[in-house]
């Protein structure tokens, strides 16, 4: 398997894995406290939405067939 895609893949189970706990506190709703202040669940279910989003576009980068991954790697790499 292509290191990159191999690198996409657990990069996409990782996001995925992140998205599942944040639903896991959207759901089970624990009181977190961070130096004296309750963090509101907002943010959880942003970090859902987004971190879904990006595991199911890296998982679909991943299933990429041939010129098209190469494309996306050589456009990533072109950035900073």
């Amino acid at each position: 398997m292509n290191p990159q895609i191999l690198g996409l893949r657990v990069a996409s189970v990782v996001f995925g894995l992140m998205s599942v706990a944040q639903l896991a506190r959207l759901l089970i709703r624990p009181e977190v406290v961070v130096a004296g202040h309750v963090v509101p669940l907002l943010p959880s279910a942003f970090a859902l939405v987004a971190l879904g989003g990006l595991s199911v576009w890296m998982w679909k980068l991943s299933n990429m067939k041939g010129n098209s991954v190469r494309q996306w790697v050589c456009l990533m790499e072109s950035f900073p």
